[in-house]
């Protein structure tokens, strides 16, 4: 569920700015700006945000191509209004991993699917994507039925194995082991590839699914992986739960050559401190187990990150 900090937690990271800053004076707001990005930790001066699953890949030919649903939606929705007015086409082409709550909540107040003028096309390896977008939407859930939204709207089930070239873009799409399944998919385009595999759950000890996912994220520029838990969690309390743990993703990153991970998909009772203890491990592991690998890059997500492929 999204998750915002509470007064409390912002006035924490405040005392704490301003502890580390005690006596001293800043030129600018320039200067002040280089001391929190440079002098304090990302969850003394920052947060990771807390809005659920939807990332946005810039470089198709004429349309937006939108990874899921969840609430971050709706500020990219605001966005791509003042986009559309500078000239984008109103195209929009999304990308579903899988339809849990977490992961549509943000389209009823996704501000295009009231534009008459734009198009939304929806893929997912789900048969009954639109029955969960409707659903959502009925009068017991929510008071704007899916009826009453304008744009045109096309659902398309693609089929995992099978290559696809929207809008310039080259798409695939892969089985995961989740509830309801959840769906990795991948992009490429002029050389470069981009992964996203989120709501996956990688078990140690799971040979095949190992063999499938590294020859799936084989020698990807990006791979933007389901972190949730470390490992000690993924096999104890939280086994079967349906989400994997930053060893695993490192481990099939490894395994497949990637070039740079994202950790993603935080535990919403994870503080900005927990997330950037589990990052920090990660990046340990990483060099302890490297071998003889070229260094895998890790980055640890939050709200806004631009990656350039």
């Amino acid at each position: 569920m999204p998750v915002a900090p509470r007064a409390r937690a912002i006035e924490d990271k405040l005392v704490a700015a301003l502890m580390r800053a005690s006596g001293r004076s800043f030129a600018d707001e320039g200067a002040a700006r280089t001391f929190v990005n440079e002098e304090l930790a990302f969850s003394e001066g920052r947060t990771y945000g807390g809005a659920t699953t939807c990332l946005e890949i810039e470089g198709a030919d004429s349309s937006f191509f939108i990874l899921d649903m969840g609430s971050g939606l709706r500020e990219l929705g605001n966005d791509a209004f003042r986009r559309m007015a500078g000239g984008h086409p109103r195209v929009f082409n999304f990308f579903m991993s899988h339809l849990h709550w977490d992961h549509i909540m943000g389209f009823p107040f996704f501000g295009p699917a009231f534009d008459p003028n734009s198009t939304i096309v929806i893929h997912s390896g789900h048969a009954d994507c639109e029955a969960a977008l409707r659903r959502q939407q009925e009068e017991i859930s929510f008071p704007v039925a899916f009826d009453w939204l304008r744009a045109k709207i096309e659902f398309k089930v693609l089929t995992p194995g099978e290559q696809y070239h929207i809008d310039g873009i080259d798409v695939e799409l892969m089985p995961q082991d989740h509830s309801h399944v959840s769906y990795a998919w991948k992009f490429r385009k002029g050389g470069h590839s981009f992964v996203f595999s989120t709501d996956a759950e990688h078990r140690m000890e799971d040979v095949e699914d190992k063999k499938a996912f590294e020859a799936f994220f084989d020698k990807a520029d990006l791979v933007v992986c389901d972190t949730m838990y470390s490992l000690a969690e993924s096999i104890t309390l939280k086994a079967g739960w349906g989400h994997s743990s930053n060893v695993m993703a490192v481990n099939l990153c490894h395994g497949a050559g990637a070039r740079r991970l994202v950790l993603f998909h935080h535990e919403p009772t994870s503080t900005d401190a927990d997330i950037d203890r589990l990052f920090e491990e990660t990046v340990r592991y990483e060099a302890l187990n490297r071998k003889d690998r070229p260094p895998l890059e890790i980055i640890c997500s939050y709200d806004s990150l631009e990656v350039k492929v």
